[in-house]
């Protein structure tokens, strides 16, 4: 599995960082950013719960 982050639609409200910082990152630009590497089992279920928790649905895990 891998986590994305929509640039479009991302607020860059943090929340996906709070959740899942081995994930997703704020990047310089204030926007998420995500991890390209694949994403370790021992943080799947909390990548999917910041995906869940954003507010604008910018996370998208797969």
């Amino acid at each position: 599995m891998r986590g994305f982050v929509d640039k479009d639609a991302c607020i860059g409200c943090g929340l996906c960082e709070g959740i899942c910082p081995k994930v997703f990152k704020m990047g310089s630009d204030g926007m998420a950013n995500a991890s390209e590497d694949e994403i370790l089992e021992i943080l799947i279920e909390s990548a999917k719960e910041a995906g869940e928790a954003c507010p604008v649905g910018a996370i998208i895990v797969e």
